[in-house]
C-alpha cells in the first residue's frame, strides 16, 4: 500500500470517528436537557410515570392541553382512559310490540267490515348506555329505547337489571334510565367545550352486540349541524373518526383522561356501518338534558325568539344569496317569533349575533349549543353586529309557550285529572285490541272529564302511539310538552264492550 493511499484512508477514518462522536455528544446533550426540563416541571422526577403530572401542571395552569399520554416508546397510551370508562358503559336491550297490518282475503274480495287487521309482533333492539352516577342513572339515546315496552341493561361484569325510563327528549336524542342500586361504577363528566380538533378520543360501546368495545380516533370537527336531516331536532355534534357502528348508539365518548365528553349517536354512512365519520352529542348538552329529565321529568328548553334564514332552502332558489349568507360569521336575525324576548330587549332584524355571554358564535349550530345550556327565565348577554357596530343586549330567555315558567311532566299529567289501570293480555284479547290502558278514575276539574273521557274508557293510542301503562302516557305527554308548539294530544279509545272508536283532542296548555 503506497503512502498516498494510507493518507486517504487515514483522513476517512478520522472523518468517520469525528462524525460519530459529534452525533453521540449531540444526543447526550439533548437527552440531558429534555430530562432536566421534565425534572424541573415535576419537582425533580424524570420517569415517564410523571407525564400525567406534567399534563396537569401545564394543561390546567398554563392553558396547554396534551392530547394523549404516551408509552416509553412514544406511542399513544389509552389504557388508563379505557379502564376508567369500560366498566361504566352498559349494554341496553329493549323489547317492543309492533303492529303488523294484514288484509283479510274475504274482506278484500267481498268488502265486509274493516279491510285491515293487525297482529302484535315482538321486536328486540340493542344499544349502549353510560352510567353517570353511583346510584344508577344512565344516559342513552332516545332512539335506542323509543317505543320500548321493556328495557334492561347488562353491566360489564354481566349483572343484568331492569331499567326504568325516567324521561326522554327526541329533540336532542337523549334518554335517561334508572336502575336500582347505590354502588355502580360511573364516568365523571369532562369539558366538551375544551375539546380541540385533532385531540384523541375513545368511543366505548357495544357494536354488533360485542360488549365492552373500545375504539380510538380524533376529534375531526365540532358543532356539526344538519347531519341527520333538517327536521330531526337540535343538532350540534362532535365529529370523530373513531369506529362507531350499530350498537354503539348511547355509548360513551371519552377523552384520554377517561372523562365523559359526549354520547355517541350517529354515523355518516351509505351502508349503515362505519365508513369514516361518526357523531356524538356534547356532554354540555346531554348532561343538561339528563339533569332536567331527572329534576323535572321534561327538558326546560330556552329560546331567544328569533327566526334565522334556512340556507339549504335558499340555496335551491337563490344560490348567490345562499353563498353570501354562508360567509357570515355569526347568526343573522331574519325575523322574530311572537312575544320575542330578543325583540323586546332591542335586537333588530338584520343584526348578526356574534356571542352569547362572551362565547363566540359562528353559526346556528353553535348558537343552539349555547342556548341548550340555559333554562327559561335565565338572563344572557347577546352581542350583535349592527352595520359594523357591536351592541350588547340583556335577554331573558323564554320557553316554547312564550313565558319563563319551569314546566314539569307531572304538571300536565295532573291536568289530565285521571288515574289509569293496566289491562291484562287476556282482557285485551277479549276486547280485540293489542294495546290499551283503562281510565280508572277522573276528577271533576280535569281535562279528561271536561273533554268527555270518564271512568272505564279504554285508551288504545295517543298521538297514534300505542299505550299500555300510565308511564307510556306520561312519556307521550312529556314529549309533546318538550317538542310541540300546540301542546295537543289526540286520544283514540272506546267504551267497552262495543263502543265505537272515538278520537278526542286535548289541549294541554288549557288551564284547569
Amino acid at each position: 500500500m503506497n503512502t498516498r493511499t494510507k493518507n486517504v484512508l487515514g483522513i476517512l477514518l478520522v472523518a468517520i470517528l469525528s462524525s460519530a462522536m459529534t452525533l453521540f455528544g449531540y444526543n447526550v446533550i439533548v437527552k440531558k436537557n429534555f430530562e432536566k426540563s421534565i425534572a424541573t416541571a415535576n419537582g425533580g422526577n424524570t420517569t415517564s410515570d410523571n407525564m400525567l403530572q406534567f399534563a396537569n401542571t401545564f394543561g390546567q395552569d398554563k392553558g396547554l392541553t396534551l392530547t394523549n399520554l404516551t408509552t416509553e416508546d412514544g406511542y399513544p397510551d389509552f389504557t388508563v382512559a379505557a379502564e376508567k370508562s369500560v366498566h361504566a358503559v352498559v349494554h341496553v336491550k329493549t323489547k317492543s310490540i309492533r303492529q303488523e297490518q294484514f288484509i283479510s282475503p274475504f274482506d278484500f274480495f267481498f268488502g265486509f267490515g274493516d279491510p285491515q287487521y293487525s297482529r302484535p309482533r315482538e321486536q328486540v333492539g340493542f344499544g349502549s348506555g353510560v352510567i353517570i352516577s353511583k346510584d344508577g342513572y344512565i344516559i342513552t339515546n332516545n332512539h335506542v329505547i323509543e317505543d320500548a315496552n321493556e328495557v334492561s341493561v347488562t353491566l360489564n361484569d354481566n349483572r343484568e337489571f331492569t331499567a326504568k325510563v325516567v324521561g326522554t327528549d327526541p329533540q336532542t336524542d337523549i334518554a335517561l334510565l334508572k336502575i336500582d342500586g347505590d354502588d355502580f361504577p360511573y364516568i365523571t363528566f369532562g369539558n366538551s367545550d375544551a375539546l380541540k380538533v385533532g385531540e384523541w378520543v375513545l368511543a366505548v360501546g357495544n357494536p354488533f352486540n360485542l360488549t365492552s368495545t373500545v375504539t380510538a380516533g380524533i376529534v375531526s370537527a365540532k358543532n356539526r349541524g344538519n347531519i341527520v336531516g333538517q327536521d330531526q331536532g337540535i343538532q350540534s355534534f362532535i365529529q370523530i373518526d373513531a369506529a362507531v357502528n350499530p350498537g354503539n348508539s348511547g355509548g360513551a365518548l371519552v377523552n384520554t383522561k377517561g372523562e365523559l365528553v359526549g354520547i355517541n349517536t350517529a354515523i355518516y354512512s351509505q351502508t349503515g356501518n362505519f365508513t369514516g365519520y361518526a357523531f356524538a352529542i356534547p356532554i354540555s348538552t346531554a348532561g343538561k338534558v339528563a339533569a332536567d329529565l331527572k329534576e323535572y321529568g321534561s327538558v326546560q328548553r330556552a329560546m331567544l325568539g328569533i327566526q334565522v334564514p334556512n340556507i339549504e332552502n335558499i340555496r335551491r332558489q337563490d344560490p348567490k344569496r345562499a353563498s353570501e349568507l354562508a360567509k357570515i360569521q355569526g347568526v343573522l336575525v331574519e325575523d322574530f317569533s311572537d312575544r320575542s324576548p330578543a325583540k323586546a330587549a332591542g335586537i333588530e332584524k338584520g343584526d348578526v349575533i356574534k356571542s352569547i355571554n362572551n362565547v363566540e358564535i359562528h353559526n346556528f349550530a353553535e348558537l343552539q349549543n349555547q342556548l341548550n345550556r340555559y333554562r327559561p327565565g335565565d338572563k344572557v348577554n347577546v352581542t350583535v353586529d349592527r352595520n359594523g357596530t357591536k351592541k350588547t343586549y340583556s335577554v331573558v330567555l323564554i320557553n316554547t309557550q312564550g313565558n319563563t315558567e319551569i314546566t314539569r311532566s307531572t304538571d300536565s299529567m295532573q291536568k289530565l285529572g285521571a288515574t289509569f289501570k293496566e289491562i291484562p293480555d287476556s282482557k285485551k284479547s277479549e276486547l280485540g285490541i293489542s294495546s290499551g290502558v283503562e281510565v280508572a278514575s277522573v276528577t271533576n276539574d280535569g281535562l279528561f272529564r271536561k273533554n268527555g273521557i270518564n271512568k272505564g274508557f279504554i285508551i288504545m293510542r295517543i298521538n297514534n302511539m300505542p299505550v299500555n301503562s300510565q308511564n307510556d302516557i306520561a312519556k307521550i305527554v312529556a314529549t309533546v310538552n318538550a317538542t310541540s308548539q300546540d301542546k295537543v294530544i289526540l286520544v283514540a279509545g272506546f267504551y267497552p264492550p262495543n263502543g265505537r272508536t272515538q278520537y278526542i283532542a286535548i289541549d294541554l296548555s288549557t288551564k284547569k
